[in-house]
């Protein structure tokens, strides 16, 4: 019985030694000890502006890096920044729950155009375009890597999920890509199609939307530099590779100040560098709100705001932007990555798009393969649709709708889920309309898009007999002039109509410029096919064809830049 009590005793006491050994290596590891923030301050200064008059003054460098005592006995063994939404989430729980929360009313893999589902005309307009492969609508911002990388237009079918529950793992996704993702192909880095009808269309610009994980890793614009481990013309499988956390915290919030920022350098340029202001469409409003564009080391720029504007804060992403390789239509030779033009934003609204793409930037994306008439691909112009609209004039900005203030018990907090206002809309529409119920607010919503996703239909049925005509001309023998004139229209009528396939709200952030846009595209068509009918029977007839003249469109009061 002795033996026993002892031999119990011992037990107990080895389990306590082990409970506080596991403690205290458990405590070690979540928090290293705080370094001497004036031995940073020595090296860098630069950085000191910043943090010790800002907001997290008091945190200290070790929160946020790694590997800091071996960086302080010898400078040359960089430190590690870690770049993760948890280092934030530490601090900020409310709003780091609410980013990786799952919301199941937005669904997965919904292909876009018209009716929130392929369009069946896509395919014809667009191809060969790589989005014929696959063109989503797109979920919260924790999926945002992880659904850019399973897209069947951009590896190639390469990177696939784990396996199809992991589409609900929000959770997995904010902690890193491969907790979800898996590389089909980890022996190769070529960049092509392995898998049928997909497309091997990304490159390391469009990444810079998805993640800032490489931020110290980028030069400014992309250029190559020898202290830059990527630029534009990067491998992009390898650039994927070392990638792993959706939308950093730090891309609006910086992290030594706590200050407003954005630190998308195409932004940046636009706005600073090219001088076209934070609101191009109202030059009094840029001067208010403006950007501050800070260097670091000749290498890589943050742009600080004077004051909270979340409609620059989202036009990091939420924007038309050049991000691919293309065509030069001053020389018609090919456009690769090295060229700076694969890394712009154009920074204009649809109507002016046209101009400012052909006659000023010389750039168009691919050629369609009836038409041959050189195109754009549009991206997700959310921001330049919403200028000038009547939400934007009254003073209404993203955040308002999509990201709105939440109240948790006493405490008040911006949600940074990212959702469409129609499913928070106790919390968006009705604070600013109270004489509606939710389901006249829905109804308001659905009035609007139900009209414009309308419009879409005939802008894209009538760009689809422009196609047909074009093809029966050109068999029928018209003269090139004919086909030249008509190519030239679909071009125009291209980017009026597809500008709202790529912008995320089917019409509501500005259902005015919407309407013009499309009824402009449906004209453009429409004349075009007159055109190139009386061709056709022209050229039956034997009677010669005179080239069809450009449609004219005239302007639009509070549409046209000052």
């Amino acid at each position: 019985m002795r033996k026993k009590s002892v031999f119990l005793l011992t037990l107990f006491f080895l389990f306590i030694a082990i409970f506080y050994f596991i403690r205290a290596e458990a405590e070690t590891g979540a928090k290293p000890k705080d370094v001497d923030l004036k031995t940073c301050y020595g090296c860098h200064s630069d950085i000191e502006k910043f943090h010790a008059k800002g907001k997290h003054a008091k945190v200290n460098c070790v929160n946020c890096h790694g590997e800091l005592e071996g960086h302080m006995k010898d400078p040359s063994q960089k430190p590690v920044t870690l770049t993760g939404l948890e280092v934030c989430g530490a601090c900020h729980k409310d709003q780091y729950e609410s980013f990786t929360s799952m919301n199941l009313q937005s669904k997965a893999r919904v292909e876009k155009a018209t009716f929130r589902s392929r369009s069946p005309m896509f395919d014809k307009l667009s191809m060969p375009h790589g989005f014929t492969k696959e063109h989503d609508e797109p979920r919260s911002h924790v999926f945002a890597l992880v659904d850019h990388l399973v897209v069947d237009r951009a590896y190639g079918g390469r990177f696939q999920m784990k396996d199809w529950t992991q589409v609900t793992n929000a959770k997995g996704a904010a902690k890193g890509v491969w907790e979800v993702v898996v590389d089909t192909k980890p022996d190769t880095n070529e960049h092509k199609a392995f898998i049928t009808q997909s497309a091997a269309a990304a490159n390391p610009v469009c990444l810079n939307c998805k993640t800032q994980d490489h931020i110290l890793q980028w030069k400014y614009m992309g250029e190559k530099d020898p202290r830059a481990k990527w630029d534009r013309t990067s491998n992009v499988v390898e650039f994927a590779r070392s990638l792993s956390h959706p939308l950093n915290c730090f891309m609006c919030h910086d992290p030594h100040s706590a200050q407003y920022r954005v630190v998308r350098d195409g932004l940046i340029n636009a706005v600073v560098d090219r001088n076209l202001g934070t609101y191009p469409y109202d030059p009094e409003k840029s001067k208010k709100t403006t950007i501050e564009k800070v260097m670091f080391r000749d290498f890589r720029a943050i742009g600080l705001l004077n004051r909270p504007d979340s409609n620059l804060m989202c036009a990091q992403c939420h924007v038309e932007y050049n991000c691919n390789p293309g065509i030069d239509l001053a020389t018609g030779e090919k456009i690769g990555m090295a060229d700076p033009r694969t890394n712009l934003f154009p920074w204009v609204n649809v109507l002016d798009y046209h101009k400012k793409m052909t006659e000023d930037v010389k750039f168009k994306d691919f050629k369609h393969t009836t038409t041959g008439a050189a195109l754009n691909k549009l991206q997700h112009p959310e921001t330049e649709t919403f200028w000038m609209s009547k939400h934007e004039r009254a003073g209404v900005e993203c955040k308002d709708c999509h990201m709105p203030k939440m109240k948790k018990g006493a405490k008040t907090y911006t949600w940074h889920g990212q959702r469409s206002a129609r499913y928070m809309i106790k919390d968006t529409c009705i604070r600013c309309h109270p004489g509606w119920d939710e389901k006249e607010a829905e109804y308001q919503v659905d009035a609007i898009q139900n009209y414009i996703r309308g419009k879409i239909t005939k802008a894209e049925f009538w760009l689809g007999q422009l196609i047909d005509a074009y093809a029966a001309g050109k068999s029928a023998g018209v003269p090139e002039e004919t086909l030249k004139s008509a190519r030239e229209a679909h071009d125009r009528a291209h980017i009026l109509w597809e500008w709202w396939t790529a912008e995320n709200s089917d019409g509501f952030h500005n259902p005015q410029l919407a309407r013009e846009s499309l009824t402009r595209s449906i004209t453009e068509s429409q004349n075009a096919v007159d055109a190139l009918k009386k061709a056709i029977e022209e050229k039956r007839a034997g009677v010669p064809a005179p080239a069809a003249p450009e449609t004219p469109i005239p302007g639009t009061p509070g549409l046209t830049p000052k």
